[in-house]
């Protein structure tokens, strides 16, 4: 029992031998990002996204490059929940492997949101240019008609 515990100024670890924290650190990068990317809706291929709002309507704009307009989907839920999907294709052909390296990814992606107002789904319209994709959905007369402007008057 008398040894169970060693006093740190009685060993002298040469650490410049063992110890890479380059190495360590490009490992712990990597990990915690593929932890961030698997447990999240926002994957790499996953656009990203702004949402901006003026009185009359709400536009979602998303960054989709590289993907055809037909291999994109979109769906709006009732309860507001816009979901954009899709599928980026890799074109090259199997027969030629000669890829020294690569970090174009190639896949399914899908990316929801839940947009807050209530907006007019049956009017909202969608255009895809240049690999981004613009939504713009009318908000409701409701939504609309939500605040009203008050004059202030000097009393």
């Amino acid at each position: 029992m008398r040894n169970a515990v060693t006093p740190t100024n009685q060993k002298n670890h040469d650490l410049s031998v063992s110890h890479n924290p380059t190495d360590f650190r490009s490992l712990m990068n990597y990990f915690w990002n593929f932890m961030d990317n698997s447990n999240s809706d926002i994957s790499e291929l996953s656009p990203k996204i702004q949402v901006t709002e003026d009185k009359d309507a709400v536009k979602v704009t998303a960054e989709i490059p590289g993907i055809n307009e037909k291999d994109i989907d979109l769906k709006v839920s009732s309860d507001g929940y816009l979901s954009i999907s899709g599928e980026k294709k890799n074109e090259v052909e199997e027969n030629s492997k000669d890829n020294y390296f690569s970090e174009i990814s190639y896949g399914m992606f899908k990316r929801t949101i839940q947009l807050p107002w209530d907006l007019d789904y049956d009017a909202a319209t969608a255009g895809y240019n240049n690999g981004v994709l613009t939504v713009s959905i009318p908000k409701s007369q409701t939504e609309k008609q939500k605040f009203k402007k008050i004059n202030v008057s000097k009393s």
